[in-house]
């Protein structure tokens, strides 16, 4: 017979912070959301609280400021999450800032003591305890009075039923030999990171006991509906189990490149569709999304170069409209990859999505805030990784400089990431510029080695005759099958 203790999680209301815990707040723990000034500890601390409030579980909010609680209120009021219905019922506020002003931290325990027992809380917050830690210096007590207090503090709220958080502002030197941080069973730790023009905000999970956290730090934001957290998305996220075998094959809206594919680009594989400006590969990207709604498969785009009223063709506007395209909002500025990527594993699980286009990777990286360009193509690895483990298929485009004298087949030095990369460039012939496609790499797959012309017209991408036999019927030659530099006539 087994005496386990079951633990309840309680659902935070705060998107993506249950996955960051492992499922929730344990119930009865003591916790602490600790960090920089700004980086939206309180607003976080009513979010948690709004969600979990309710005549059965009823929240007392203590703050320990210098300032009203009104004055707070009055700001926080602005968030969905706020429900004035709730205060003074299923919420009450109390203001400690004139039991601290001599230190006292037994007045400030039996204050505490006091309020929880007349109001019978299920919740109980702190905010800020910083100040608690403030009145700690210069008094003969000091550090021990205030181990004493938290020890005391947290003892009485875990006998009283009540689930704990202390809001504090602590920088990590200090946190590190903070007593607060040894009695607590969780610690949240938040911060804002300047870094050049952008201001990117982090998350992180240090320690939650009894229950296995998301490891590493993550990116939120704060909107107009409070706290929003974007999950490192990691290898092993999908429940499904994907094999990618190379046998099934999907069209890419044009015949006579599925031939030179060896059949189409392997299901679940990476693309990489490369070429200089005005090559056609939006107009290409548009080709592979209609065909996969021409057989039943539903696309989703991040066109990071264009807003979504200024998308790629009529034809791409009409299948977004119909529902069978989905778009990736990525008009603003300075995004993570976090967001980025969670915005789309949530379209692709929502649409049932088959096909992914990223136009284009330059857009890409300059949509990324500042800080996280550095680590560009970390992101772009994880970012294909997550994609294609979860069988979808990733075509990416990516503006290459046309260059006679030098062939290169990406940027960035990330053609190791793509399965596939197809090249689309501009040869000069009788004083002028003609377009041609060829396939560089299908990974398993016997594709042509061919470097053929190709057209854009109203009915999209239409491939020619090699270029080879071209230049054979120039030059009388039909044996030449090299393509000429730029200074050659």
């Amino acid at each position: 017979m087994s005496n386990k203790v079951n633990i309840q999680r309680l659902a935070t209301g705060v998107p993506g912070l249950d996955e960051l815990l492992g499922g929730g707040i344990p119930e009865f723990s003591f916790n602490l959301l600790a960090g920089t000034p700004g980086s939206g500890k309180t607003t976080m601390a009513h979010q948690i609280m709004f969600s979990l409030a309710n005549p059965n579980r009823r929240a007392l909010f203590f703050t320990v400021l210098g300032e009203p609680p009104l004055k707070m209120l009055r700001y926080q009021q602005q968030f969905p999450f706020f429900d004035v219905s709730k205060v003074n019922q299923s919420i009450k506020f109390v203001n400690l800032a004139s039991d601290l002003l001599d230190g006292d931290f037994d007045r400030v325990l039996a204050r505490i003591a006091d309020e929880v027992r007349n109001f019978a809380p299920s919740l109980v917050f702190v905010d800020s305890f910083r100040s608690v830690v403030q009145s700690a210096q210069g008094v003969d007590r000091g550090a021990a009075g205030l181990q004493h207090f938290v020890q005391q503090l947290g003892m009485q709220m875990t006998s009283w039923l009540a689930t704990t958080f202390l809001i504090g502002e602590y920088l990590a030197p200090e946190a590190e030999s903070s007593p607060v941080f040894t009695v607590a069973d969780g610690i949240i730790w938040m911060s804002q990171l300047v870094h050049r023009d952008a201001l990117v905000r982090k998350i992180q999970v240090v320690k939650m006991r009894g229950q296995a956290q998301s490891l590493g730090v993550h990116t939120f934001r704060i909107s107009d509906s409070g706290v929003d957290i974007f999950p490192r998305a990691m290898l092993g996220a999908t429940t499904a189990k994907v094999t990618i075998d190379g046998q099934q094959r999907l069209s890419m809206g044009v015949p006579e490149l599925d031939a030179m594919m060896d059949g189409g680009v392997p299901a679940g594989y990476s693309l990489l569709l490369v070429g200089p400006s005005g090559s056609g590969k939006s107009v290409l990207a548009t080709q592979f999304l209609a065909e996969g709604v021409r057989n039943g498969e539903t696309g989703v785009i991040a066109a990071f170069e264009k807003s979504p009223n200024q998308l790629l063709s009529h034809h791409l506007n009409t299948l977004i409209e119909s529902g069978q395209v989905g778009v990736i909002n990525t008009r603003t500025l300075d995004l993570s990859i976090d967001e980025i990527l969670h915005d789309l594993v949530s379209m692709i699980k929502r649409m049932q999505a088959k096909r992914v286009v990223i136009d284009s990777l330059s857009g890409f990286e300059l949509a990324l805030a500042s800080s996280f360009r550095d680590d560009f193509r970390e992101s772009l690895y994880r970012m294909v990784a997550v994609l294609t483990a979860m069988g979808v298929t990733v075509l990416m485009t990516a503006e290459l400089e046309d260059r006679y004298e030098m062939l290169r087949f990406s940027s960035y030095g990330n053609a190791f990431l793509a399965d596939a990369i197809v090249m689309q460039r501009y040869v000069e012939l009788e004083g002028e510029f003609k377009r041609v496609i060829s396939v560089i790499k299908i990974r398993a797959s016997d594709h042509s080695k061919e470097i053929r012309f190709f057209d854009i017209t109203s009915d999209g991408i239409v491939i020619r005759e090699p270029l080879t036999r071209y230049v054979g019927i120039l030059t009388g030659r039909p044996e030449v099958a090299t393509l000429p530099h730029a200074d050659q006539p």
